[in-house]
């Protein structure tokens, strides 16, 4: 069904672009190897991290953004709107790579480091392999795997679009035999051609969190209603009865949890292929929080909320930025040591950047130069000026008659 002529423009849900920007400081703590903050993020006291909110809420955001553009203009300008993305997408990579590359010589020949050899060994000892590794997206070096699997979701919106045009109920299939095949017969992409591993975010995977979100945001799912106690109350004691299963704090005095926890979550492939187990402490973790917020709905874009959500609503020019940050922070705690203060002040540093980055990015969006200028109104000149400043002309022109 097409839009109405002059139909307005839903307002923004600012709850997405504060979820966004969370996202966005997490995954930078992440991204600082050696981290000592990187022991407190919520990645710590449950199953799932920041990644779970990242792929969520860009599934949400797809929907928003692209969702529409099927529904609105069809099939075929949707998926077109999709390739477009892709294409900004992959040159994003590309384009990252080679700055976080050109970034590691620059520190090596600045500094007399070897944070080149160490990051982009392949492209020292196999030029050509790595070269053709990152063109083809089978090779992802270390911390640089998010875009891609991003990427190769995105592909498949189209075919989940197509699939609803058939049957409301096919792309929830779709959705789960992806997901059963990436588990179970270990369906996923090369990621590393020399030692045969795969990506390590598996899109056929981390596709299911995405199209939860995706499903939500297009109302394919029905939204559960907030602070509902016969929700609330499971979802608390599920949250809470796995941060002693979670957190190191407990683990690292309590073998038993250990053995438990490596039974429950497969150790080594259950954040590759997704464990049902993050999602579902994600999705319950997810309501607490919209819950918890709700009573303030109207207010999280003010205060501290407005940082997170300035962040949010830039989030791929973040991410970008904080990646770039994260290894700036990375030499920064390497060169002045791990002292808590120099930790806090990289830390502090990278988000101010990160902040930085989303101020002038929107900065550019408003196309500034693009706007009408606005002449100042001319002065009046006082009367007695004006007769003043008129009499020599006036009487310039009476001698020339004359």
């Amino acid at each position: 069904m097409n839009a109405k002529p002059g139909r307005k423009r839903a307002p923004r849900d600012e709850r997405l672009d504060l979820f966004r920007g969370l996202a966005m400081l997490i995954i930078f703590i992440a991204h600082v190897p050696s981290n000592s903050w990187n022991a407190w993020i919520p990645a710590r006291f449950g199953f799932s991290s920041g990644a779970e909110l990242f792929v969520f809420c860009s599934g949400f955001a797809s929907a928003l953004a692209f969702g529409s553009v099927f529904v609105r203009r069809g099939w075929l300008l949707g998926a077109a709107r999709i390739l477009y993305r892709v294409w900004q997408i992959y040159w994003a990579q590309i384009g990252l790579i080679f700055a976080l590359a050109a970034l590691a010589a620059g520190l090596d020949m600045a500094l007399d480091r070897s944070d080149f050899a160490r990051q982009f060994g392949p492209l020292l000892a196999e030029p050509a392999h790595a070269l053709f590794g990152l063109a083809t997206l089978s090779w992802q070096p270390d911390y640089l795997d998010i875009l891609p699997m991003y990427l190769i979701i995105l592909t498949l919106v189209p075919v989940v679009m197509a699939l609803r045009r058939l049957h409301p109920a096919l792309p929830f299939a779709f959705v789960v035999l992806l997901y059963a095949l990436a588990r179970e017969a270990g369906l996923n992409l090369p990621g590393n051609p020399w030692t045969g591993t795969g990506w390590f975010f598996n899109p056929f995977a981390w596709q299911a969190i995405f199209f939860i979100g995706f499903f939500f945001a297009m109302i394919w799912l029905p939204a559960p209603p907030l602070r509902d106690r016969w929700l609330v109350i499971p979802a608390a004691v599920f949250v809470i009865l796995s941060v002693p299963l979670s957190f190191w704090g407990i683990l690292d005095h309590w073998p038993g949890g250990q053995a438990l926890h490596d039974l429950l979550l497969d150790p080594g492939t259950e954040k590759t292929n997704l464990h049902p187990l993050r999602i579902a402490h994600f999705l319950a973790t997810a309501y607490l929080a919209l819950s918890l917020i709700e009573p303030w709905r109207s207010r999280i874009g003010t205060g501290a909320g407005h940082l997170l959500t300035a962040i949010g609503r830039q989030s791929l020019a973040c991410f970008l930025a904080s990646l770039v940050f994260a290894r700036l922070a990375a030499t920064l705690t390497d060169i002045a040591g791990h002292d808590s203060w120099v930790v806090a002040l990289s830390n502090l540093a990278g988000f101010a950047g990160i902040l930085a980055t989303a101020h002038l990015v929107a900065w550019f969006k408003g196309a500034p130069w693009s706007r009408p200028t606005v002449c100042p109104a001319p002065v009046p000149v006082p009367a007695t000026a004006a007769h003043v400043s008129t009499q020599p002309a006036v009487a310039s022109r009476l001698r020339e008659a004359s």
